[in-house]
């Protein structure tokens, strides 16, 4: 079943809720997602409706088994995204953290898993040399500068 972006997003916020809290209510989806109650409660209701949560009105939210499995999907991909622009690509946290957010929803599957291979290549055992030369690199061309692609 295809879900859009900001009903994943609803997943995977109520799956880290629950491990950070142990319980998740409407009230903590509002104030992590920054988004309205009704909000809230509309993408519950199709959650609901599709299998995914189990919600009833002012109680707790819990993902049924489908819902974690798909919850786990979305967070992990997340996760590693998060990993490659930070631990590969020197991206600052707090943009990685955005980016990624967006890019998980979007990543074929060939290229999410020839990431996941290029990453245990490069971070394997320890960290090679190339990859502290690379962020090096950043340093030196201006790592918080845009370059526009030459060609462009």
């Amino acid at each position: 079943m295809a879900l859009s972006q900001s009903l994943e997003d609803y997943l995977e916020r109520i799956l880290i809720t629950k491990m950070e809290k142990g319980v998740v209510r409407v009230k903590d989806i509002v104030e992590r997602l920054g988004v309205s109650s009704a909000s809230v409660v509309g993408a519950l209701q199709h959650l609901e409706k599709d299998g995914l949560v189990r919600h009833e009105r002012y109680g707790y939210i819990e993902l049924t088994e489908k819902g974690k499995k798909r919850a786990r999907c979305v967070y992990s991909k997340h996760s590693a995204i998060m990993k490659f622009f930070t631990d590969i690509l020197g991206i600052p946290p707090e943009v990685a953290e955005s980016d990624a957010c967006s890019f998980e929803h979007f990543i074929s599957p060939l290229c999410f898993q020839r990431m996941i291979l290029f990453m245990r290549f490069a971070l394997g055992d320890k960290k090679p040399a190339w990859l502290d030369e690379f962020h090096q690199f950043i340093e030196e061309k201006g790592n918080n500068k845009e370059e526009k692609p030459k060609g462009s």
